[in-house]
């Protein structure tokens, strides 16, 4: 029995950063590796430590079980930490995500596609370019449901 796929995380907006880099006279000779902190590590830590929400609240936000936000919680402090205490470069990218935005579904090539930045009309397909699109709501709730019926 192979386990359960991994359900999309609700993040409302990506980083302004791709990451940190340490500075300073003491950091150990070569180059240590970097700590790769998911989006969904990142947004946890946002939610929480940010904007001050409970587990219950952030889980709720993120579209997650609380035990799951806890999870992924406590992961990016141990990430965190990590790169503070040996001195490593920190980068935010990667992770099962879907932003908290309008989606789109292209007519011409069947994609669903989002767009990340609230403040630009969308215009065309993110995919083959087409202009005819049409505005949905529930593009997450379709993957989770397709995701689910290719399981059984």
């Amino acid at each position: 029995m192979s386990p359960r796929s991994i359900r999309p995380r609700k993040i409302s907006d990506p980083p302004i950063v791709s990451g940190m880099r340490p500075y300073g006279s003491k950091l150990p000779p070569g180059k240590p590796p970097a700590v790769f902190l998911a989006l969904e590590e990142y947004e946890a830590m946002r939610l929480c430590d940010h904007e001050g929400f409970n587990h219950n609240e952030a889980a709720h936000s993120m579209n997650v079980s609380r035990p799951t936000f806890t999870r992924i919680y406590s992961s990016a402090r141990k990430k965190i930490a990590s790169a503070l205490v040996e001195g490593q470069q920190l980068v935010i990218e990667g992770g099962k995500i879907y932003f908290d935005n309008d989606w789109y579904n292209c007519l011409n090539c069947s994609c669903y596609f989002n767009h990340p930045e609230k403040h630009l009309e969308v215009s065309k397909c993110a995919l083959c370019g087409s202009n005819e699109i049409i505005r949905c709501e529930s593009y997450p709730e379709i993957i989770i449901q397709n995701e689910s019926s290719s399981n059984k």
